[in-house]
């Protein structure tokens, strides 16, 4: 029988009309199926996401795992445009294991620039930091030396010849060519576990920890170039104020080492007039677009004379060096420049984060200042000075342009002082030592004797004391912290002839202040 389509919607629209009677079992039986089929549901679109979230993670590990295997080269693949079979680099560490580990002296290399001619003399200077159990370097010379295993020294290289390149300045010595290309070689050693390389020269005194201390501030995965300049304003314009001067010591990151040795034969031969090394790493840096991050710690000392000025009011940041030793006078009087310096280490040795630096206080009973260079000298001056005069170093040297005068510096200084009055007291540190019962440094100075004027002022009199006892607490994590000077107080003393003083962190609201 045909049925009509006519016929099929009105068989619909009755059935709309009249609905099939469902009993109670049949609508059980429905919502049972329904929420079976909504559990299956969900379970299957959870069961996705997981997989989902396990395949992500899985080639995330991959892909970091890839760029680890990349960056290593102890995979023995090498890029041409950087090293070549001939010139092993030092091998890089993962990021995982750098991230956590602290830099120590053992990620440090010495590149120290030295002349045969003055080996005999100069290499005392190195005797006086150098660790060899502690510590790695290379002394780069410019022709065979005598040496021995056991003298206390970094091993010693002859630096490749450097005649292939013009030097056409004629006030200084193309072994500045030689001199450049330190960094270079040494990288080209080979040496594992490299962050930094710290280059100096041989009459430079490095204090090794405080290198630390700076050099841990920074990233050595990032290209960094860190010095200081000149003290004298003019060298400053002759040559740059954007470079690092070599005999203060300069330190160079591992990755900008590399950078650097790829393109540094080209760069020097672009530079030929150039005076020193320096400046022609400058120029290399330039290209590189690298800046100078300046750490005043690092000193040129480009003076003649006596530093007392300097060393009695350093700046608020740690001693990294010290420069042209053979030029200025000892450090401390009536000793040799080596012996003043094997001085300076017992200081050192106890509390290298203070070394050099410089507290202010006031004796109000007796109307007197005092600044302490704590392990170096103490001053007592009649009469009253602000904290913003005597932290400006006095002018006890001389420019390195023995015609320039006092505006030709590039820091502020103050004159000595014409008033016969005020002319300080100087007491040189003699010793230190550690009290382990109050665990505290204690330091000596004793008075330079030398003839004073006669001061008609009616107040005490500074010479009435023959020594300076200085304690202070040793503060390793001095410089984790914003720079700020150390505090002085002057304390009352039952020993004669003896003034006792305290060094350390200011207390709450206290001032230098009369």
């Amino acid at each position: 029988m045909k049925v009509t389509q006519k016929d099929s919607e009105k068989a619909i629209w009755d059935q709309m009309r009249n609905p099939p009677i469902v009993g109670p079992g049949s609508q059980s039986r429905a919502l049972t199926k329904l929420l079976v089929w909504l559990i299956l549901f969900v379970s299957v679109t959870y069961l996705v996401y997981v997989l989902k979230l396990v395949s992500t993670s899985n080639s995330c590990d991959d892909e970091l795992s890839s760029a680890l295997r990349l960056s290593s080269p102890s995979t023995g693949r090498k890029t041409a445009s950087t090293t070549s079979a001939a010139e092993p680099l030092i091998e890089t560490r993962t990021v995982r294991r750098e991230s956590h580990e602290q830099t120590d002296l053992r990620h440090v290399v010495f590149g120290i620039a030295a002349s045969a001619k003055l080996w005999q003399e100069r290499k005392n200077y190195i005797k006086i930091w150098y660790k060899p159990k502690e510590m790695r370097g290379v002394v780069w010379l410019d022709e065979k030396v005598k040496t021995s295993e056991n003298d206390g020294l970094p091993p010693v290289k002859i630096s490749s010849d450097t005649s292939k390149f013009s030097y056409t300045n004629r006030q200084g010595h193309r072994s500045a060519i030689r001199i450049s290309r330190i960094v270079s070689e040494t990288l080209r050693l080979g040496l594992k576990d490299v962050r930094w390389f710290v280059m100096g020269d041989d009459d430079t005194v490095f204090v090794t920890d405080n290198l630390l201390r700076v050099l841990r501030k920074y990233d050595h995965n990032q290209f960094y170039y860190i010095g200081s300049l000149s003290e004298s304003h003019l060298q400053n314009i002759f040559f740059s104020y954007s470079m690092a001067y070599g005999g203060g010591g300069f330190a160079i990151s591992y990755p900008l080492a590399k950078a650097l040795h790829s393109m540094q034969d080209r760069c020097i031969q672009r530079y030929p007039a150039l005076y020193g090394s320096d400046d022609r790493m400058q120029a290399c840096m330039a290209e590189l677009g690298v800046p100078l991050t300046k750490q005043l710690g690092f000193h040129q000392y480009d003076v003649y004379g006596n530093l007392f000025g300097l060393l009695a009011a350093h700046p608020v940041t740690p001693l990294v060096s010290l420069h042209h030793l053979d030029v200025v006078e000892p450090i401390f009087p009536n000793v040799t420049r080596v012996q003043a310096l094997q001085r300076l280490t017992i200081p050192m040795k106890l509390d290298s984060a203070g070394l050099m630096q410089q507290s202010i206080c006031y004796d109000k009973s007796r109307s007197w200042t005092i600044s302490v260079s704590w392990g170096f000298a103490v001053q007592i001056f009649r009469g009253v000075f602000s904290p913003r005069e005597i932290e400006m170093p006095s002018r006890t040297f001389l420019n390195w342009y023995k015609r320039a005068d006092y505006t030709a510096y590039a820091f502020n200084t103050r004159p000595v002082s014409r008033n016969l009055c005020q002319k300080p007291f100087v007491f040189y540190l003699s010793n230190a030592k550690f009290d382990s019962n109050t665990s505290q440094t204690v330091s000596e100075y004793v008075r330079h004797r030398v003839p004073h004027p006669m001061c008609k002022w009616k107040m005490a009199n500074p010479s009435r004391f023959d020594k300076v006892e200085v304690y202070k607490k040793p503060d390793p994590h001095l410089w984790d912290k914003a720079p700020r000077r150390n505090c002085c107080r002057v304390m009352d003393s039952k020993k004669k002839r003896t003034m006792v003083i305290d060094v350390g962190v200011c207390r709450e609201g206290e001032v230098s202040e009369i």
